[in-house]
Formats: structure tokens, C-alpha cells, sequence
């Protein structure tokens, strides 16, 4: 069974990342929150598929569903002072 741990390691590994948590409870559906300054300038899609190359096969095997908000540094501090 795959935890939110797993899935924060194998995001860092691929992504630099200045805020990251991802919760789940069933091992196969997750959510994250991921921050990074590599999403500066792109589309939520093209954000989104830099963090599914950050977790390579493992959503393809272990992760049944990702729900993730993508941030820049930017976004992140105007949310959250």
C-alpha cells in the first residue's frame, strides 16, 4: 500500500518543491498540495504533468487518483500571507 509519504518523496526526488503535503487514508487516492517554482509561467495542465513525470510509474501501478492544486511561490504567499 502506497502513503502520502511515498508520494512526497517521489514528488521532491523529480521536483523542486518550496511546500508540499499530501494526505490519503486508502492508499490509492490522494490529494496534494505542491508548490514550486518551476510551475512559474505555465498552464495547470503543464504543471500538472511535471508532477505526474516527478512520480513516473508509480501512477500508472500505485496511484489509482491524484487530486492536486499546483502554486507558484507567488500564488502560495498571496493565499497565505
Amino acid at each position: 500500500m502506497t502513503t502520502p509519504q511515498q508520494i512526497e518523496t517521489l514528488i521532491r526526488a523529480g521536483l523542486p518543491c518550496d511546500h508540499l503535503h499530501v494526505e490519503g487514508a486508502d492508499g490509492r487516492h490522494f490529494q496534494a498540495i505542491i508548490v514550486s517554482a518551476k510551475f512559474s509561467g505555465l498552464m495547470r495542465v503543464a504543471q500538472h504533468q511535471l508532477v505526474y513525470r516527478a512520480l513516473g510509474d508509480a501512477m500508472d501501478s500505485d496511484i489509482h487518483a491524484l487530486t492536486m492544486r499546483t502554486l507558484t511561490p507567488e500564488e502560495w504567499q498571496a493565499e497565505n500571507g
